[in-house]
């Protein structure tokens, strides 16, 4: 099954699906989606709750969580998952971790989702995404004894949707919602803020001129020359193996669609032809 067109995280969530062997059951939930079956999804904590119309005139009250549900037997129901829910200790490392890399804060505080935020969970010997389907805990009201029944599958390709509207949906369902995450790298950057060594300032004023050593012009202006010949065998000028400008690194720009697509463009543009030039400058320096 093809998935390439998707946000890499839909994607894994697809993926997921695609890997359970009993395939007719989730065709069936599949088909129940497509039909506009899941009459609402709302997420409680960390828990995802649905009303999916069935052959009664009452729709189906379906629960999905990455947790067990109140009424289990949280140590039994534990032992049976691959990867045991995350702890308040678990999300604390997590938080951590993300703060500890500028990019990471900088996206998640935009609202977007890191392409490679899945480094940070498995530095912590965490999976953000589940292993198989029997981490993820679902029940539905409706009398069919088979686990996952077609109005949970639906349910199941229905959230795929609703990570592609908002990829901060995972993290609810493995403990923390968006809120919580960006108050606490606010915490964070605020505490790292708090810790960093201060000079007092009457010291700066007075020491300003005794301290800063007297600039010399021809250093200055000689910075950035380099004057000794290099290793030729260390030295090798081409282009990045991945092509990627700051656009890519940073991600999109805040700004209205219409505005953002005509500068990206140009930046792009602009990013690609420095690229060129500086390529084209290096070679002819050399071949000098």
């Amino acid at each position: 099954m093809e998935f390439a067109t998707e946000e890499w995280w839909v994607r894994r969530w697809l993926e997921l699906l695609d890997s359970y062997r009993f395939k007719k059951r989730l065709e069936r939930g599949r088909n129940y989606a497509r039909e506009g079956n899941v009459l609402s999804i709302v997420f409680e904590r960390s828990q995802a709750l649905a009303a999916v119309q069935g052959s009664e005139a009452e729709p189906y009250r379906v629960a999905i969580s990455l947790e067990p549900f109140p009424s289990e037997n949280r140590e039994r129901a534990i032992a049976k998952m691959s990867q045991p829910p995350f702890t308040d200790e678990d999300w604390e490392a997590v938080i951590q971790t993300m703060s500890e890399k500028a990019i990471f804060s900088a996206q998640l505080l935009a609202g977007e989702m890191p392409e490679d935020i899945e480094a940070v969970f498995t530095a912590n010997g965490l999976s953000l995404f589940p292993f198989t389907l029997n981490d993820v805990r679902s029940r539905c009201s409706c009398p069919d004894k088979a686990n996952p029944c077609k109005h949970i599958a639906a349910v199941y390709y229905q959230l795929g949707d609703r990570f592609k509207e908002d990829p901060f949906i995972i993290f609810q369902l493995r403990g923390r919602t968006k809120e919580q995450i960006l108050e606490g790298l606010r915490q964070m950057r605020t505490q790292k803020a708090a810790s960093l060594p201060k000079e007092p300032t009457d010291k700066l004023e007075n020491n300003t001129e005794a301290t800063m050593p007297a600039a010399d012009e021809t250093q200055v202006n000689r910075f950035w020359q380099y004057d000794e010949p290099l290793e030729s065998s260390l030295v090798a000028i081409a282009p990045p193996l991945e092509n990627k400008n700051v656009l890519d690194l940073l991600g999109r720009i805040p700004l209205p669609a219409a505005d953002t697509e005509a500068l990206e463009q140009f930046l792009t543009q602009t990013y690609q032809t420095a690229t060129q030039q500086a390529i084209m400058a290096a070679l002819s320096n050399e071949n000098k």
